[in-house]
């Protein structure tokens, strides 16, 4: 499981959920498994729930031999239903690790890293109909200059937009080679890495409906998850962590405070910690992926 990923803060994410043995518990993002067979650890006549749209995850999952264990090969933003189609209407906690797999980083023909030379894919989903070069090929410059400075906060997103456009004029913009040489032309010298890290994450945001998906499934917690509940989400960029941060504290995902007659806040859940959990100088020694990790533990009201 650590050669696909090594789960980030464990210990961290099981105090988070405050597991009882009997309980229902779910995992969003199931990937290589290391967070539910952790879980799974803890139980012993409760149960886990599995999600995760990655093909390659189906795999781990076959190899988990536990009654207690229930894989859905779908996107976490339909959770609710198909909790329901198990016949489960309310949890004990639900967990979620929001960053991508180092499987899927570390694997060339998903198009995720900058490392290798490969086709622009960046689907989590690998049925999924729009892909990388699609998005680059196809969106108008106004459209990629918006999900170019909002997702990816790129400092000169107009002008790498404009470039884009006229790029693909000529011939289709399909590798990650090609789109490396048309951003080393506004990459700051010094900070190529850096740069690319950034196109490359509004570009996955995008393809795989990252925030969108995100929004749906926390609108949901509130019911899933029983009173006395976790919630436990761990998140690797500030625009997940806003809204993450938003619903916890505000009741919803835009951060709008909707009091009522006395005052309160109307919220469903209360954070357990005020400030997000970070990795230990320990944990961030033997994983460097962990450094951008944020994680929120908050029980439901």
């Amino acid at each position: 499981m650590s050669e696909y990923h090594n789960p980030v803060m464990l210990q961290e994410c099981l105090e988070g959920l405050s597991i009882d043995p009997t309980g229902t518990y779910v995992d969003l993002t199931f990937g290589g498994g290391g967070h539910s067979k952790a879980i799974l650890e803890h139980l012993t006549t409760g149960k886990l729930y599995a999600f995760d749209q990655d093909q390659d995850a189906v795999v781990n999952a076959e190899a988990i031999d536990n009654e207690c264990f229930n894989f859905i090969p779908a996107n976490f933003r339909l959770v609710k239903k198909y909790l329901k189609l198990h016949g489960v209407k309310q949890v004990d906690g639900v967990l979620a690790d929001l960053g991508v797999s180092s499987h899927q980083f570390n694997k060339p023909e998903r198009g995720f890293s900058t490392r290798f030379e490969a086709e622009l894919d960046m689907r989590m989903d690998q049925q999924a109909s729009q892909s990388a070069k699609e998005v680059i090929n196809s969106y108008s410059e106004a459209d990629l200059h918006k999900i170019l400075g909002l997702y990816g906060e790129v400092r000169n997103a107009k002008t790498l937009a404009g470039a884009l456009v006229s790029a693909r004029t000529n011939e289709a913009i399909t590798t990650v080679g090609q789109l490396k040489s048309i951003m080393d032309n506004y990459a700051k010298r010094g900070r190529e890495n850096r740069y690319y890290a950034q196109v490359f994450q509004a570009l996955r945001i995008e393809v795989n409906e990252e925030l969108t998906a995100l929004e749906e499934m926390l609108r949901q917690m509130e019911e899933v998850i029983k009173p006395g509940g976790r919630l436990v989400v761990m998140s690797y960029h500030s625009l997940e962590d806003r809204l993450v941060k938003n619903y916890i504290n505000k009741g919803n995902v835009e951060g709008k405070e909707d009091k009522d007659f006395y005052g309160n806040v109307n919220k469903a859940f209360k954070a357990i910690n005020r400030k997000p959990i970070t990795a230990s100088e320990e944990e961030l020694q033997q994983n460097n992926r962990a450094r951008s990790a944020k994680l929120r533990v908050a029980e439901k009201i």
